[in-house]
């Protein structure tokens, strides 16, 4: 671990390229973190906690409902009055919620109303039949389809050209976008700049680069392989089920496009999934060109993509938690039901670098258990952006 991550909590692991570039930004990871009694001591009881009884803040949003070139839509919600109250060149922030998520989501609602507080524009990006976002099409969205997300970044850059533009995502949400950042090989960038610095640097530059300024990826399951593993195994089946029956809502609610569809999908097993798994095999998999389960998950995955960052990327991850017990011995265990740690491309995260300035761009952290993960997110002015980027 570099130096300077020693000036952070001991619970914290942190490491990355950009740990110089982004530590400085952060003005609390130092403070000890007391647990919230009851609470915090298990995984699944944060989880289900925080399930049922987070706070749901009112926010009134404005559709706006967006044709993609394969005649798919996606809803984007925007916060009603911001047109009128913000300057144009107001950073812009696009929120990518977890599998099936949207903006009714609580956890997505108070990331927007904490950006909102600091003069920044937001708009919630509702995959195609989430958060009631129209299905227009015999396709839904997957962790290997990038179309939406680069229409999504085009669409909003166009629209404030004078503005900085980032992105957060969750879950499903920040795989997507990792792998969006991430889409070309940095063999093939350095074969391009090479090719480039005898002819028109500017133009090459502009060509690959990333209309996001910067992006946070919060509890990414990273490699879906052993993302998938894990979702089946103990308590963890529980989350699988419940995901599995509302992609089963989303599909039920549009199964006359569905009708007839013929090849090797099979309707049945997508309409009644008990899992996400058999979801994906009776639907996504085949909808995406992949031969198996296995194939989608494996060339889906965002730890793949994460070396080929070339914007500043900030990383969060809820790891390895301590359980206490009377005799004051701990017992390390896996924290985040969603996204396991053996997961995390660490090697990958360190070598992470931008050929257009030359300097690392990824910077992770991994917090001692998912409240202590909310607790380095929402202090007041942890984040300023000016001095990351």
């Amino acid at each position: 671990m570099l130096e300077s991550s020693n000036k952070c909590h001991p619970s914290l692991e942190v490491i990355g390229g950009a740990v110089d570039e982004f530590l400085p930004a952060f003005k609390t990871l130092h403070l000890p973190y007391i647990p919230y009694p009851f609470i915090a001591w298990n995984r699944h009881v944060e989880t289900i906690f925080a399930a049922f009884f987070r706070s749901r803040p009112e926010v009134k949003f404005r559709r706006e409902c967006l044709r993609t070139r394969d005649d798919g839509a996606v809803a984007l919600d925007w916060v009603s009055g911001d047109d009128r109250n913000l300057p144009s060149d107001s950073p812009v922030l696009i929120l990518l919620p977890g599998l099936t998520g949207g903006s009714d989501d609580t956890y997505v609602r108070h990331m927007l109303l904490r950006a909102r507080s600091k003069g920044w524009r937001v708009v919630v990006f509702n995959s195609r039949g989430c958060g009631d976002s129209p299905v227009t099409t015999a396709q839904f969205y997957s962790a290997s389809f990038l179309g939406d997300i680069s229409e999504v970044v085009d669409h909003v850059g166009n629209r404030y050209p004078r503005a900085n533009l980032y992105a957060a995502g969750w879950s499903l949400g920040a795989n997507i976008l990792v792998r969006y950042l991430g889409q070309m090989p940095c063999h093939v960038k350095l074969a391009r700049f090479l090719e480039a610095s005898k002819y028109a640097l500017d133009a090459f530059i502009e060509s690959f680069s990333c209309r996001l300024a910067g992006a946070i990826s919060l509890c990414n399951p990273f490699n879906l392989v052993i993302a998938d593993e894990d979702f089946r195994k103990g308590f963890n089946i529980v989350y699988d089920k419940a995901l599995a029956n509302a992609l089963c809502k989303i599909f039920k609610r549009h199964a006359l496009l569905f009708e007839d569809i013929g090849g090797e999908f099979n309707i049945p097993l997508a309409a009644n999934a008990k899992s996400v798994r058999e979801f994906d095999e009776g639907l996504t998999r085949v909808s995406f060109g992949f031969k198996s389960v296995d194939d989608y998950y494996s060339n889906s995955s965002s730890s793949d993509s994460i070396k080929n960052v070339s914007i500043p990327l900030l990383c969060i991850q809820a790891s390895i938690f301590l359980q206490f017990t009377l005799a004051f011995l701990a017992n390390s265990a896996e924290n985040d039901p969603i996204a396991p740690s053996r997961g995390i491309p660490r090697e990958d995260i360190q070598v992470s670098i931008s050929l257009s300035f030359l300097l690392p761009m990824c910077y992770f952290v991994v917090s001692v258990s998912r409240l202590f993960l909310k607790f380095i997110i929402i202090k007041e002015n942890d984040i300023n952006y000016g001095n990351v980027h």
